[in-house]
C-alpha cells in the first residue's frame, strides 16, 4: 500500500503540499492540486484517519452509553445516532454499563482521555455527580433519561403528560379501577409516569388504590409476568392496567393469558415506548409512541455542534398515544 511520501514523489511536490490538498486547504494552486489528486488515484493511496485524527486532537468517536443491550426501546434511538453520526463522518461506540461502577468509570475515563470526542448517554443509572464534573469540560448530552437540575443538555419527552393523557384514555373508557405497573421511582422518568397516572385520577376523583400499584425488579418482558402474578393474587382487581413500558405491558398479558383474563374485555393494558413488539402481540398493545429516531438523530446533532463549541438547548419532543387493541371492548 502507498504512503504519503510516495504520492509525494509522483507528484513531484512535497509531503506538506500532499497534506494540505488531503485537508482541503485552500492556498494549494489548481494544478499542483491536480497532480496531487492524480497521484493519489494512480498509486490508490488511503490517508490513515487515525493519524489525521490524532494531529487534529480528535477521535470521530461518540460513545453512546445504554443500561443493557436486551431493552428493545433503544433500538431506534441508536439508528437515529448512528445515521447522523455517519454523515457528519463520526462513528459511534455501544457502550453497556448495567449498573457497573467500574465499567462507568472505564467509559467516562475514554472521554477525559480523548479517546472519544463526546457522549450520548441514555442511561438513568449512571452517577449524576460523575456526568455533572464532566460535562463542565466536555461534550455530553442525555437522551431520553435526564436528570433535573443537572445542567447537562437532553432531549426527551413529557413524560407526566404521556402518562397522564394515556391513564385518562382508560378513564374515558369507562374504566374505574385502574392500576399501574411501574419501575423504579428513584429514575425521574418512572417518577413523572407515577405523577402523570395519579394526575388522571385525581382528576376524575378515582381512588389511587396501593394494593393496584405494583414495583417491577427490573424491564424484563419476565419481569412484567412477575408483577401481574403478585397483582393477580389480589382478590379485587383493576379493570385496567398503565404499564411504564411495553416490555412490561406485553409480560403482564402473557400472565393474564394464563390465568385465562380476558384483554381488553376483563382488563385493558396500555404501554409505554412503541418498541416494535408492540404491534404484534395478541391482542396488540396500545402504548405511548416515543419519537424514538428522531431522539437519537437529533442527540447526535447536539453533541457534535457541543464538540464544535456550539452552546445546545433541552429539546421536548412530542409524543403520541396509539390506540390498539388492549384497550378496545
Amino acid at each position: 500500500m502507498a504512503n504519503i511520501q510516495e504520492v509525494a514523489k509522483q507528484a513531484g511536490v512535497s509531503i506538506a503540499t500532499v497534506s494540505r490538498v488531503l485537508n482541503n486547504t485552500c492556498n494549494v494552486s489548481e494544478k499542483t492540486r491536480y497532480k496531487v489528486e492524480k497521484a493519489i488515484q494512480e498509486l490508490n493511496y488511503a490517508p490513515s484517519m487515525l493519524g489525521r485524527n490524532l494531529r487534529n486532537s480528535e477521535s470521530r468517536l461518540l460513545l453512546v452509553l445504554i443500561h443493557t443491550f436486551s431493552n428493545p426501546y433503544y433500538t431506534e434511538i441508536i439508528n437515529g445516532i448512528e445515521d447522523y453520526a455517519i454523515e457528519n463522518n463520526y462513528h459511534i461506540l455501544l457502550c453497556e454499563t448495567d449498573g457497573n461502577l467500574q465499567r462507568e468509570d472505564i467509559f467516562l475515563n475514554m472521554i477525559r482521555n480523548k479517546l472519544a470526542d463526546g457522549m450520548i448517554s441514555m442511561n438513568p443509572t449512571m452517577h449524576v455527580n460523575k456526568l455533572k464534573e464532566l460535562s463542565m469540560s466536555h461534550p455530553i448530552v442525555l437522551c431520553s433519561d435526564y436528570y433535573e437540575d443537572a445542567n447537562i443538555p437532553y432531549i426527551a419527552i413529557d413524560n407526566t403528560t404521556a402518562a397522564y393523557r394515556a391513564v385518562k384514555y382508560l378513564i374515558t373508557m369507562g374504566n374505574k379501577k385502574i392500576g399501574l405497573i411501574n419501575f423504579n421511582e428513584d429514575l425521574l422518568y418512572a417518577k413523572q409516569r407515577r405523577i402523570g397516572f395519579e394526575k388522571a385520577l385525581n382528576e376524575f376523583q378515582l381512588p389511587i388504590c396501593n394494593a393496584w400499584i405494583h414495583h417491577s425488579e427490573g424491564l424484563t418482558f419476565q419481569d412484567g409476568v412477575e408483577t401481574m402474578r403478585r397483582m393477580l393474587r389480589s382478590k379485587d382487581r383493576p379493570t385496567a392496567i398503565f404499564a411504564i413500558s411495553d416490555t412490561l405491558a406485553i409480560g403482564a398479558i402473557k400472565e393474564l393469558h394464563a390465568h385465562g383474563i380476558k384483554v381488553p374485555e376483563e382488563m385493558a393494558i396500555i404501554g409505554f415506548d412503541n418498541i416494535a413488539f408492540s404491534s404484534m402481540t395478541t391482542p396488540t398493545l396500545t402504548t405511548v409512541s416515543q419519537p424514538t429516531y428522531q431522539m437519537g438523530y437529533r442527540s447526535a446533532k447536539m453533541v457534535i455542534d457541543r464538540i464544535q463549541g456550539t452552546t445546545v438547548e433541552n429539546i421536548i419532543m412530542d409524543y403520541e398515544l396509539i390506540i390498539r387493541e388492549s384497550t378496545l371492548g
